[in-house]
């Protein structure tokens, strides 16, 4: 027959309270931790979606402009230098088609998940670290080397086409790279970084690496029986 000693039953209540307590502080948070994220993702869409469809309509705006231009002049240089630059802005436009910043969206997303039960509260937790965290990686990659490097190589390509291709001068190209340069420049440096600021704010206030509700480890139990009694482990 078993023997269950005074000790382990000790032992049991005590973990239990402790890891109730861990349980019912961190729950406590979830509802705090939705709300914050709600609210930057609600205040950082104006913002965002400002310069995302602002940029957009200025390069498909830009593009049109310049086509018609082109079917309509007839001086040889004005049609190189339209069809050139109808091709950059149409480029500029796709990439803003191609890598949109879904804050807004992801904003409205979040405010439709239900949260009525702890288990709907965790899930849309775990969404919402999911938004805050993804949106503030392509701000990121937004003003990263590797956007202003993917756009000076296209402005350096335009330049030269019009320097050797169309056999224009070369301070024709330097013009052309220079102008297509202060462009894509000002389009990176206007973009928006706030949800990047608020996602560090964000793991500073809740410890988020450390504390996620995305990472929590749930506790395992272990019962084992020996000669006189019985050990009970457990891991967490």
């Amino acid at each position: 027959m078993l023997k269950f000693t005074p000790s382990i039953f000790i032992l049991f209540f005590l973990l239990s309270v402790k890891l109730s307590a861990q349980t019912e502080t961190t729950d406590s948070l979830v509802p705090e931790r939705i709300q914050y994220i709600q609210n930057e993702l609600n205040q950082s869409k104006p913002g965002v979606n400002a310069w995302w469809y602002g940029w957009l309509a200025g390069y498909s705006a830009a593009t049109v402009a310049q086509g018609t231009v082109y079917f309509l002049s007839n001086n040889n240089s004005t049609k190189q230098d339209m069809a050139l630059g109808a091709a950059t802005t149409f480029l500029g436009a796709a990439l803003q088609v191609l890598t949109p910043l879904n804050t807004g969206r992801d904003a409205e997303t979040l405010s439709l998940l239900p949260d009525s039960t702890t288990d709907q509260q965790l899930k849309k937790l775990k969404t919402a670290e999911e938004f805050l965290k993804s949106n503030a990686m392509k701000e990121k990659a937004g003003r990263g080397w590797q956007i202003h490097a993917l756009n000076e190589a296209v402005n350096l390509g335009s330049g030269l086409i019009t320097w050797l291709a169309y056999k224009r001068t070369v301070w024709d190209g330097v013009s052309n790279f220079l102008l297509n340069t202060v462009i894509t420049e000002t389009q990176i440096w206007t973009q928006p970084t706030k949800t990047l600021k608020d996602y560090q704010n964000y793991c500073r206030k809740y410890q988020s690496g450390m504390n996620s509700v995305a990472n929590k480890i749930e506790p395992e139990y272990f019962l084992n029986t020996y000669p006189g009694g019985v050990a009970l482990r457990i891991v967490f």
